[in-house]
């Protein structure tokens, strides 16, 4: 209810259909238990995102933008302040950082060099969130995708480097379509080549660009409470909150050897 989010301070137990839910203390949202459970048992395809929902690359794109930032003769910026500016894709990320009254030529410069540095640094740091490796595996009856904003040959390296690649049937980056998230288009590609319709889908992500994009494609949409991507939960609320990727295995109950179409 609206009055529970304007509390400082939630702590309360709650029975619901035999399973014991709980919303811990300074949460001021509900996390994976919390109310009503979605029915996600028709799901066969589920589909990730990948900084802030499968790996934890904040620090290496924060250290790559700043070293774009000097390159262009620019002042750092804080970590924070370029953490929400991850999840709408390179080149806006790059366009943000830089700020307002940046020419293209100037844009298109800062892009390469951001992309060159990156890439060379892409896993000085990079990691799988814990429990994201014993998730996909127990999650391997499903058919598998990620849908990142991030250039898509960097996010197949990145997998591939963190042994999380053989998972997947399917990845696709920001520049896979004309379009990116919160654009439909990239899910529905999924979902065609999978066979699957959008209710039979779960969209896994950190951020606000996540759920409205599964929101536009008619898909469920989970969300991490961990991840450092942008989300106004109040105006974009997920269908459900996991503290842990583990956390959707038991959601999507048995018979998962059997989900893949």
């Amino acid at each position: 209810m609206p009055q529970f989010r304007q509390k400082p301070e939630i702590n309360f137990w709650w029975n619901f259909d035999g399973r014991l839910m709980t919303v811990e203390k300074d949460r001021l949202y509900y996390n994976s238990w919390f109310m009503t459970v979605p029915n996600f048992s028709s799901a066969r395809v589920l589909i990730f995102d990948l900084d802030g929902t499968l790996i934890d690359s904040k620090r290496d794109l924060i250290l790559s933008v700043n070293a774009m930032l000097r390159e262009m003769g620019r002042e750092e910026l804080h970590e924070d302040t370029i953490s929400g500016y991850i999840g709408y894709g390179a080149p806006q990320l790059m366009g943000r950082a830089l700020g307002n009254g940046t020419t293209e030529e100037e844009r298109e410069k800062a892009l390469k060099f951001f992309l060159a540095h990156y890439e060379e640094h892409k896993l000085d740091s990079t990691c799988a969130y814990p429990g994201v490796p014993e998730a996909l595996e127990q999650l391997a009856g499903f058919s598998l995708a990620v849908l990142t904003n991030k250039p898509v040959r960097v996010s197949i390296r990145i997998l591939g480097g963190l042994g999380l690649a053989k998972y997947f049937r399917a990845v696709y980056g920001g520049n896979s379509f004309e379009t990116k998230k919160p654009d439909p288009l990239g899910v529905q590609v999924i979902l065609r080549e999978f066979g699957a319709a959008p209710a039979e889908a779960i969209l896994i992500g950190d951020s606000e660009v996540d759920v409205q994009t599964a929101r536009n494609a008619g898909t469920l949409a989970a969300a991490v409470n961990y991840g450092f991507g942008a989300h106004d939960r109040a105006a974009h609320p997920a269908d459900i909150y996991l503290d842990r990727l583990t956390d959707l295995v038991p959601l999507l109950g048995a018979g998962q050897e059997e989900a893949s179409p």
